[in-house]
């Protein structure tokens, strides 16, 4: 959930507006002061991060006034409004209009503490929530985030983009840490309903009935499931059905009585996500036959990154450029026996794993000290790096090196080939015939 911390103060009378600031502040807030709603609505846009405490009582543009403009600005935004002795009714209809809740001086310091940090909690939540619906509408931005130009990759974009099309239920395989939700949202997002709820559900341990029940809720006299019950929520859109290797004998029962008797229109399109690896068995093993076949109309398997090859370079380039970027600081820079090691890394944790090293890596480097090949023998059990057995020809390690030098580059200059020739000495043909050969495209960096 996104961290929310800052607090808009606006009240016109300066004590007031000082002493609630620095109340906040104490408190581990992040506060900016305005003096009057006009003041306060020039600068506060939708998608704000944080909340605001008005006065109600304000010369020209009461708080009344600009809790109505601030709610039509992000209905989301929670208007804390803050009310004299005897403006409890302002208040009240206040919070008929969609004010988060009002204080009434003199009040408790505490409980404006108290108050604040729960509303940031629910702006934080909101704004998480927005980012993910606004990330689903943008089925591009979310293929864009499955990197790689490795056969298997390129394969799998083709597949998520086929498979969406269908109205046939998905089962996805894949290993730990390979993406297999990234996979779900893209096939919502590039699907016939991007606009319908995307909802996933974690199976978890809980077993029979009570499994049952979390997914489907308690049926009512009629017979109807309740409306807050997941399956209920996803009608018209996709459900996610995360570890379908531990679903319960109740579970499937009641999940294919109500594939085989709701209308087609009325059930949510399932998408399976099972984490059982080879030597573990199959979903096919698991779940009853009919059940099944139903769920499996479709199929996608993820491959794990030591399967990726030079993808996983590139991969983690752009993580550590991402995390640098969280960070306030540059990336660090992978030389040439790092790539090589990382190339033959095993990668266990896969996509998950790399992110954890990419991280530290970002870390280290701004503390000023370390290697990635120290983060990667901390990342095993062992005290040197743990290496794939199978060697590979130098050529292959230099080429997959210099792809990196030159995806990374465009990265950090957002497409512009002067600046890559530059700074990479390079002469146009020259880098020209190289992204042709490594399959990089400027567009992809504008």
């Amino acid at each position: 959930m996104t961290q929310i911390s800052r607090i808009a103060v606006v009240d016109d009378e300066l004590d007031m507006r000082q002493s609630i600031s620095q109340w906040l502040t104490l408190s581990g807030f992040e506060t900016e002061a305005f003096s009057s709603a006009r003041e306060a609505l020039a600068a506060i846009k939708s998608g704000y991060p944080g909340i605001v405490m008005t006065d109600l009582r304000m010369p020209e543009m009461d708080g009344m006034t600009l809790l109505r403009h601030l709610l039509g600005v992000d209905s989301a935004l929670p208007v804390i409004v803050i009310t004299g002795h005897g403006d409890v009714p302002m208040a009240v209809e206040a919070m008929r209009i969609g004010a988060y809740d009002f204080l009434e001086k003199p009040f408790d310091p505490e409980r404006l503490s108290d108050l604040a940090r729960k509303a940031c909690q629910a702006r934080g939540l909101a704004l998480t929530n927005r980012s993910l619906r606004d990330e689903l509408a943008s089925g591009e931005a979310l293929l864009r985030r499955l990197i790689g130009t490795s056969p298997a990759m390129v394969r799998l974009r083709e597949e998520i983009l086929d498979t969406a099309q269908s109205e046939g239920h998905v089962l996805i395989y894949g290993e730990t840490g390979t993406g297999k939700t990234l996979v779900a949202q893209a096939l919502h997002a590039v699907g016939p309903t991007p606009s319908g709820p995307f909802v996933r559900h974690v199976l978890g341990t809980d077993g029979g009935q009570v499994q049952c029940d979390r997914l489907f809720g308690v049926a009512g006299p009629e017979g109807a499931l309740p409306p807050d019950s997941p399956w209920h929520q996803a009608r018209g859109g996709t459900l996610v059905l995360e570890d379908i290797e531990a679903v319960s004998e109740e579970t499937q029962t009641r999940l294919l009585a109500l594939l085989k008797s709701t209308p087609a229109d009325s059930v949510p399109r399932i998408v399976s996500v099972c984490n059982l690896t080879e030597g573990d068995g199959s979903c096919d093993d698991l779940l009853r036959p009919d059940l099944f076949h139903r769920l499996s109309a479709m199929r996608i398997d993820l491959p794990p990154l030591r399967n990726r090859g030079d993808d996983v370079l590139s991969l983690f380039t752009a993580l550590m450029e991402d995390f640098a970027e969280d960070y306030g600081c540059p990336a660090p820079t992978v030389t040439a026996r790092e790539a090589a090691e990382l190339l033959q890394a095993p990668w266990p944790g896969n996509v998950r794993q790399m992110m954890n090293v990419a991280e530290r890596a970002v870390l280290q480097a701004r503390r000023g000290g370390g290697t990635i090949t120290s983060l990667l023998i901390s990342d095993s059990d062992t005290t040197t790096p743990t290496i794939t057995p199978e060697g590979k020809p130098l050529k292959h390690y230099v080429e997959a090196f210099e792809k990196m030098l030159i995806d990374t580059t465009m990265r950090r200059h957002r497409g512009s080939i002067a600046k890559v020739m530059e700074e990479l000495s390079l002469p146009r043909r020259t880098l020209n015939e190289k992204m042709a050969k490594y399959g990089l495209s400027r567009s992809d960096y504008l």
